[in-house]
C-alpha cells in the first residue's frame, strides 16, 4: 500500500509539472527533508573522455585542480519526509552511489553541483520516487551496513550492497578529531556541491538545490571498495575504480533540505 501510494503521489506531481512546464513547479518547495549521515566519501581521477557522455545539457565538467573525480559515497538516510509527510518503512536506509562533479555559470554565480551515475537503496518505492521526480538512475539492492566504535578517536564503517551475486562494500576507519575543512581543501570541494543535475527522457536537464551547513570530516584510513564495478557502472569505469583511491574521508553529516527542480534550457557543454 505504501508504494502504490508514493507511486500516486509521485505520477500525481510529474503529470501536474509537466502541464506547467517544468518537472518541479516550486523551487522554493522542499520536496525531500532527512538527514544525511556518516558519509563515506572514497574519491577517484578518471579521464574527462569517461565522463562526458554522462554530463547533462547545460552543464560542464568540474575539475579539481586539473583532475576529473568520481566519488563513491555511502551514508545514512534518517528520519526521512516527502513534501513533510514521513513514510512508513521508509524513513530510515543506507544509500551508496557514484558521483562526479559538474558547474554552471548562472549570472555572476556558479553554481557546482553532482551528477549520479548509479545510487543504490533498500526500498524499492524510493527508487521508483526519484525515478519519477527527477528521472534518476535508482536501483533497489538488498542493503546493509556497520557502525563500529573502536574508541574515542576511531569508528569503523562499513556499508554492503548485493550485486554480481555477491556482497560489494565500502569500508574506512576514522582517524583523529572531526575538523572543519578550509575552503581550498579537496574535502571542501568534494562536499559542498550544493546542486544536482539530472538528465530527463527528452535529452533536457533538471537542476535542483540541496541545503545542508560546512560538514566537519574525519580523516579516513584502511579504506576498502570492492564492488561488481562494470556491472554496476560500466565496464568505462572498472580500470579507474580498481586503482587505489586519491583520497578518502568521512563526513559528519547534518539534516538536509531537496529542493524541487526546475528543467533548464541550456545547450550542451
Amino acid at each position: 500500500m505504501v508504494g502504490l501510494t508514493l507511486r500516486y503521489n509521485a505520477q500525481m506531481f510529474e503529470r501536474d509539472d509537466r502541464r506547467k512546464g517544468n518537472v518541479m513547479s516550486n523551487p522554493a518547495t522542499p520536496f525531500l527533508t532527512a538527514e544525511w549521515r556518516n558519509l563515506l566519501m572514497i574519491n577517484y581521477a578518471v579521464e574527462p573522455a569517461v565522463l562526458r557522455p554522462w554530463v547533462p545539457r547545460g552543464v560542464e565538467l568540474d575539475r579539481w585542480q586539473g583532475q576529473t573525480l568520481v566519488s563513491i559515497v555511502a551514508f545514512q538516510f534518517l528520519n526521512t519526509r516527502l513534501l513533510g509527510i514521513p513514510v512508513p518503512g521508509h524513513r530510515d536506509f543506507v544509500e551508496a552511489n557514484l558521483r562526479f562533479y559538474v558547474r554552471r555559470r548562472v549570472g555572476d554565480e556558479l553554481r557546482r553541483g553532482v551528477v549520479f551515475v548509479k545510487e543504490l537503496v533498500p526500498r524499492p518505492a524510493i527508487s521508483l520516487i526519484a525515478r519519477l521526480a527527477y528521472n534518476e538512475n535508482y536501483a533497489t539492492v538488498p542493503m546493509r551496513h556497520h557502525i563500529t566504535s573502536m574508541g574515542s578517536k576511531r569508528t569503523r564503517l562499513t556499508y554492503q550492497w548485493q550485486a554480481g551475486g555477491w556482497w560489494n562494500q565500502a569500508a574506512a576507519e576514522t582517524t583523529g578529531r572531526p575538523y572543519v575543512p578550509a575552503d581550498e581543501a579537496e574535502e571542501t570541494f568534494i562536499s559542498e556541491h550544493y546542486w544536482g543535475y539530472a538528465r530527463q527522457r527528452d535529452g533536457s536537464t533538471v537542476e535542483y538545490r540541496v541545503e545542508h551547513p560546512r560538514w566537519r570530516v574525519w580523516s579516513a584510513a584502511n579504506v576498502l571498495f570492492h564492488a561488481d564495478v562494470a556491472g554496476l557502472y560500466g565496464p568505462e569505469f572498472e580500470a579507474f575504480l580498481r586503482q587505489p583511491p586519491t583520497s578518502a574521508f568521512v563526513a559528519e553529516g547534518s539534516p538536509v533540505t531537496v529542493r524541487r527542480g526546475r528543467s533548464l534550457e541550456g545547450g550542451p557543454e
